[in-house]
């Protein structure tokens, strides 16, 4: 079934999360380890995230140094199978722009129609560690243009442009959208704008960029609504583990903490203190967006599935 079936069937305020590979040459067992936590939730699908290739700088014996290409977490395909097959649930591993060929785009979703993945999250993907601006013949600039490439491939064109038997199940898909505007965006009627394009061609559903002040993304929704978007629109969520947080967060992914978080936070001492309060919010944030009778929420578990995992006993 779809992910947005099962969000559209879903009886109450449906519950998902997100994942990371293990780092190369790690078990997979890290990841069952935080699926086997969580899955008393009931979660309709599980998110992998894509990592791509970025430069780094090896001090050879020498002294002198030496640019490689490294890919520290790879294996989404093959996790995606994984835990669809051993857990039953929908797998939807994230397509990237960045980072990944055209071709690599195509093999990947023969891969995916061959071991029955069917449902992906399409993104640009992150460019900060990204060394030199790709060749926009070999690899896609923005998520839309990645989406076309899906669209085709379900209609059977491959990317040289010929034809093949299209896939009895067509993939589908969801997008990211940004509630406090996405940095490149030169204002949000522009970034409105071209979320509205993704969802004309065929986004089934929006993610969020992880927020902390709901009142955003509540307004967010209403110009959305608006401007004529009605798909849903799921909040991404994180609660806070670090004392750090409260200043890489925003930095790193422009996500505003309200001040009264804000003032906790900076009274902690300790990643414990911090955590303790990133819970608390969190659990308060989610009953206000269940109480708005959101569809979905989404949590982001990155070093934070303890955290995920108390927040949900609280709230489902």
């Amino acid at each position: 079934m779809r992910v947005i079936d099962l969000i559209n069937n879903s009886k109450s305020t449906a519950f998902s999360f997100e994942i990371l590979p293990p780092l190369k040459g790690n078990s997979i067992q890290k990841v069952y380890n935080v699926i086997d936590k969580l899955k008393e939730f009931d979660p309709k699908y599980i998110n992998i995230t894509s990592h791509h290739s970025e430069f780094i700088y090896k001090t050879l014996p020498d002294g002198s140094f030496q640019k490689v290409n490294i890919r520290k977490r790879p294996g989404s395909v093959a996790i995606a199978s994984a835990i669809q097959n051993k857990y039953g649930i929908t797998a939807v591993p994230h397509i990237i722009c960045k980072g990944f060929t055209k071709d690599e785009t195509e093999y990947a979703l023969i891969d995916l129609n061959f071991l029955g993945v069917h449902d992906l999250l399409l993104l640009r993907g992150d460019i900060k560690t990204l060394e030199a601006k790709p060749n926009a013949e070999i690899y896609h600039e923005h998520a839309t243009d990645l989406q076309k490439q899906i669209n085709n491939f379900n209609k059977g064109i491959a990317l040289d442009g010929s034809t093949f038997e299209a896939n009895e199940t067509p993939f589908s898909y969801g997008m990211a959208c940004y509630p406090e505007k996405h940095e490149e965006a030169p204002n949000m009627e522009s970034d409105i704008f071209y979320l509205k394009e993704k969802v004309k061609n065929g986004a089934d559903y929006l993610v969020t960029q992880m927020f902390f002040d709901n009142e955003k993304y509540y307004s967010f929704v209403d110009r959305c609504r608006a401007e004529g978007i009605n798909v849903p629109i799921i909040p991404g969520i994180k609660p806070i583990v670090f004392k750090n947080q409260l200043t890489v967060l925003p930095k790193v992914f422009r996500s505003d903490i309200p001040e009264p978080f804000a003032a906790e936070l900076r009274k902690c001492k300790t990643d414990e203190e911090a955590k303790i309060v990133g819970i608390e919010w969190c659990i308060q944030q989610c009953k206000d967006l269940i109480a708005h009778n959101v569809p979905s929420l989404h949590f982001y578990t990155m070093m934070a599935s303890d955290s995920v995992y108390k927040v949900a006993k609280e709230i489902y």
